[in-house]
């Protein structure tokens, strides 16, 4: 799955536009490595999201087809830091 629909389907970040422009800027890594919105994402990357007031760093746990429920979305990842 990509980059940004990943964030969209999480729900870390809104709106998949969004998530397109933050990785644009070079807030979003994967693996430590700048990441584009098109970024195929596999089970235990590590992704680290620079907000505006904080960084979060979460692994990637489940890979899904398509859209989650509110519920099924925190389980799709594990925080590992949030600064």
């Amino acid at each position: 799955m990509r980059l940004d629909k990943f964030l969209k389907v999480s729900r870390l970040i809104k709106r998949r536009t969004v998530a397109n422009a933050v990785s644009e800027m070079g807030r979003i890594f994967v693996n430590g490595n700048p990441a584009k919105p098109a970024k195929q994402l596999k089970i235990g990357d590590i992704v680290e999201i620079e907000y505006s007031n904080r960084v979060e760093k979460i692994e990637v746990l489940i890979i899904p087809s398509g859209n989650v429920s509110i519920q099924e979305a925190a389980s799709l990842y594990k925080v590992i830091e949030s600064v």
